[in-house]
């Protein structure tokens, strides 16, 4: 099971982002139902869900938000991309953790990698800019997804291109061109991309929890933020 490749593997990985995710300026950032701000919060414009999510840091006295690992979210009613449309239950549990930082931070390969696929998922709501990257250890292939990037650097990537542990490939991007998400990175891990290129579903119906969580382990297995073992 890849959860248990990750844990034996925890001391060979490098950051992904050029922050330490323990410092005293990150904090968790919720956004279920249970959070009472997002109860009348209007999230279809970007930038006041920018001024939210600063809102939030500003209260725990932090520059940096994180978490979001199998969270039933809220906040996926702003894009019709989510559904529910013809299904009959909407995507709502994400299978990522998302780092809420800066545009322009970098963003680093954790492990040696081959970029193995990307794209611009160029909807309201969406990745943007998306690179999958491919790895392996002990013989097992693997592979993280980056969203919401910044399409100047991500312009100048190619698949197949090898990255070596710790090289900066891409940067988090600004909004609109990030998706129209306030300035983050979803940072996921797939076991298997299931023949998806560039793109893989980042939020699931909760209904198929199990599956999911099965084919994506916590990303929190590489980025070690103690705030989100607690």
């Amino acid at each position: 099971m890849l959860s248990s490749l990750l844990l034996r593997h925890q001391a060979d990985f490098g950051p992904v982002l050029p922050v330490d995710l323990n410092g005293p300026d990150v904090a968790r950032l919720d956004f279920s139902a249970s959070n009472p701000r997002l109860a009348t919060a209007d999230l279809r414009g970007t930038a006041d869900f920018d001024q939210l999510v600063n809102d939030m840091l500003a209260e725990q006295h932090a520059t940096i938000g994180i978490g979001g690992y199998l969270e039933n979210r809220v906040i996926y009613r702003r894009s019709a991309h989510f559904g529910p449309g013809a299904e009959p239950e909407a995507r709502s549990l994400h299978l990522g953790v998302d780092v809420w930082l800066p545009a322009g931070t970098p963003v680093l390969a954790p492990l040696p990698a081959t970029i193995h696929s990307l794209c611009d998922n160029d909807n309201f709501g969406d990745y943007g800019p998306t690179v999958v990257l491919q790895h392996e250890l002990e013989g097992i292939t693997f592979y993280s997804l980056y969203g919401h990037l910044s399409r100047a650097e991500w312009r100048l990537l190619r698949a197949g291109q090898a990255l070596t542990k710790g090289e900066a490939f891409a940067t988090v991007g600004p909004f609109p061109e990030n998706g129209d998400w306030p300035a983050h990175l979803h940072f996921q891990l797939m076991a298997d991309m299931q023949g998806h290129v560039g793109d893989f579903p980042g939020v699931a119906r909760p209904s198929e929890k199990a599956q999911w969580a099965a084919l994506c382990p916590d990303a929190n297995l590489v980025l070690r933020c103690e705030l989100l073992t607690t």
